[in-house]
């Protein structure tokens, strides 16, 4: 039963994602350093650094798991 749970959240989860997706497809430009820039989907852009402090969380808190064994 908790698997059922688990899929339907994920779906729901996916449709939210995808609706947002299509909703926000303006560009928007990202400028770094020494005048070098990107031009990227506002939706694509939020879900690079969402992904990146997802990842960026995980090595935290495996780093603070194996250091209190």
């Amino acid at each position: 039963m908790m698997n059922v749970i688990t899929w339907l959240l994920r779906i729901i989860v996916f449709v939210i994602l995808a609706v947002f997706a299509s909703k926000n497809l303006q560009p928007i430009e990202l400028h770094y350093y020494f005048d070098k820039s990107i031009e990227l989907p506002l939706s694509v852009a939020l879900l690079i650094f969402f992904a990146l402090g997802t990842l960026i969380a995980l090595i935290f808190v495996r780093c603070r798991c194996f250091s209190h064994k």
